[in-house]
């Protein structure tokens, strides 16, 4: 049996991180360096990229910056054609990036807002998973972590097409990892309320609802999620694939 340390080790890992400039993405970034992984840093800002890059680099590790809306297929493809060229590999990837648009009723939900929504929640994941899936299957095996959302089962009348391109994600989790297995083990967080960026529009009556419903009577730190995050990415998850994991202080309870 390997020790503990082993279990959680990333050294000579390279993990994809999409939406990891910012909120859990830029945690888990800095979580999975500190485990010994080389981090690519991908999100539509170059500049935000590069920061999070810089904090890696101090960290010890590699880190590769990189542009992309992951909403479109043709940025996706030339994404993973650039990141295998520089590193030769991806170990762990981690679809994160996410939107969930405020609008004042249903009916104010476009078609534009409805496809990009969808899009970058959904679409992006499967078509990013199955192009380095593929790859990690024919290879050494990997991990992919999807990061869904509590919206997805506890869906509230201000994110229908957040929750339901969520909720696409938690099935895709499955489907998946059954096309992917044995090699590459892929598996989903369903993260509660966090006080990332997002947090900064919530207003008392939402904290207290927090405070209401969940049994921690909070919502999460971002450096919470990164317990769930490192387990499902190292082998300490070796016999875990197809499952969703809630990250929620006790919310759906």
């Amino acid at each position: 049996m390997n020790s503990i340390e082993e279990l959680y080790s990333l050294k000579d890992k390279v993990a994809l991180i999409t939406g990891g400039s910012r909120g859990l993405g830029r945690e888990m970034a800095l979580a999975f360096a500190k485990a010994g992984a080389d981090i690519i840093i991908v999100s539509r800002k170059l500049e935000s990229c590069e920061e999070v890059a810089k904090e890696v680099e101090e960290l010890g590790g590699k880190a590769y910056p990189y542009a992309c809306h992951v909403g479109r297929w043709d940025e996706i493809n030339k994404l993973v054609d650039d990141v295998y060229l520089k590193f030769d590999k991806v170990d762990i990837l981690v679809n994160n990036a996410g939107m969930s648009p405020l609008y004042e009723s249903l009916t104010d939900v476009n078609e534009r807002m409805w496809d990009s929504v969808l899009s970058l929640n959904l679409k992006g994941p499967f078509r990013l998973s199955a192009l380095v899936g593929e790859r990690m299957s024919e290879g050494d095996g990997g991990s992919i972590i999807n990061v869904s959302s509590i919206a997805a089962v506890r869906p509230t009348p201000i994110e229908v097409p957040y929750s339901a391109a969520k909720a696409g994600l938690n099935i895709l989790t499955v489907g998946l990892a059954a096309a992917y297995g044995p090699k590459v083990r892929v598996n989903c967080i369903m993260p509660g309320p966090f006080l990332t960026d997002i947090s900064k529009a919530w207003d008392d009556n939402v904290m207290n609802k927090f405070k209401k419903d969940a049994f921690l009577e909070r919502a999460g730190e971002p450096h919470e999620i990164i317990g769930a995050a490192l387990y499902l990415a190292s082998d300490a998850s070796s016999y875990t694939t197809g499952s969703v994991m809630s990250v929620d202080g006790g919310y759906l309870l």
